[in-house]
C-alpha cells in the first residue's frame, strides 16, 4: 500500500517552481521574514511575503498577542493567517500575496534572479518595507537573491476531517552540494482546531507504523535557503 492511497491522495502530480529571496546572511529569515516566488504550471507567478512567529508550549495565543503587537490584527484584511503544525513544532505565520503575469514564460520556469527581484521589490508590503527601522525591508530585499529553484510534485486529496490534503515531493540538493535529496511531505488543512489535532496524530501513527516518519521536523524553506 503506497502512501498515497493510505491517505486518500488521489489526485495527478501538478508541477510547481519556486526559490526563496534573501541575503546571503538571511538576513529576511533572521527577523521572520520569508520572501518566495513561486510558479505554478499554466498561472501567473505567485509573489508571497510572510511573516512568522514561534509558538512556545502549545500557546497559540500567545504568539497571537505576539502577532497584534508587531502590527498584525484581525482588521488587515490583506494577511491571512494560519498555525502550522509540524512533527513537534507549532509556528503562526501570516502572508500576503501578490501576482505577476507569467507571459513569456512557459511551464513552471522561474526569471533570472535579478529580475524575480526587481519584481518582488517593486511589489513589497508596506510591513515588510519598514520592518525593524524605516525602508528596512526594501533595502534588505534589494540586496537579496534567489535561494533555488526547486521543482516540486504536489498531489491532491482528502482525508479525514480535511479535504484539503496533498503530498508534496521535493528535490534539493545534497548538503554536501551533491547529488540530490528528496523531501516528501503531507499536509492537511482545515478550520478546526480538534479535528487539526486529530489529523496530526493519525498522520503520525499511521506513517509512523509504516516505517515513513521523520521524527523531527524539516523546514523546507530552511532547507532551501541554506542550501543553494
Amino acid at each position: 500500500m503506497t502512501i498515497m492511497s493510505l491517505f486518500g491522495i488521489t489526485g495527478s502530480a501538478n508541477a510547481r517552481s519556486y526559490a526563496y529571496y534573501d541575503t546571503n546572511p538571511l538576513e529576511l529569515n533572521g527577523e521572520g521574514w520569508d520572501v518566495r516566488l513561486r510558479h505554478k504550471s499554466g498561472k501567473s507567478f505567485e509573489e508571497t511575503y510572510k511573516k512568522r512567529w514561534p509558538i512556545t508550549g502549545g500557546d497559540i495565543n500567545g504568539a497571537l498577542t505576539t502577532a497584534n503587537n508587531d502590527g498584525f490584527d484581525s482588521s488587515d484584511t490583506n494577511y491571512d493567517c494560519e498555525v502550522d503544525w509540524g512533527y513537534a513544532k507549532q509556528t503562526l505565520s501570516c502572508a500576503t500575496e501578490k501576482s505577476h503575469s507569467s507571459s513569456g514564460y512557459s511551464g513552471t520556469a522561474l526569471p533570472t534572479s535579478d529580475t524575480g527581484r526587481t519584481w518582488l521589490v517593486n511589489d513589497i508590503p508596506g510591513k515588510l518595507t519598514d520592518w525593524s527601522s524605516t525602508g528596512w525591508g526594501k533595502t534588505i530585499l534589494k540586496a537579496s537573491r534567489a535561494h533555488g529553484p526547486v521543482t516540486s510534485k504536489v498531489y491532491g486529496g482528502a482525508w479525514g476531517a480535511s479535504d484539503d490534503a496533498s503530498i508534496e515531493v521535493v528535490p534539493v540538493v545534497g548538503a554536501d552540494g551533491t547529488g540530490t535529496e528528496y523531501i516528501v511531505e503531507l499536509s492537511f488543512k482545515t478550520d478546526n482546531y480538534n479535528d487539526a489535532a486529530t489529523l496530526h496524530s493519525d498522520a503520525i501513527a499511521v506513517a509512523d507504523a509504516h516505517g515513513w516518519l521523520y521524527h523531527g521536523d524539516i523546514l523546507k524553506t530552511q532547507l532551501v535557503l541554506g542550501r543553494y
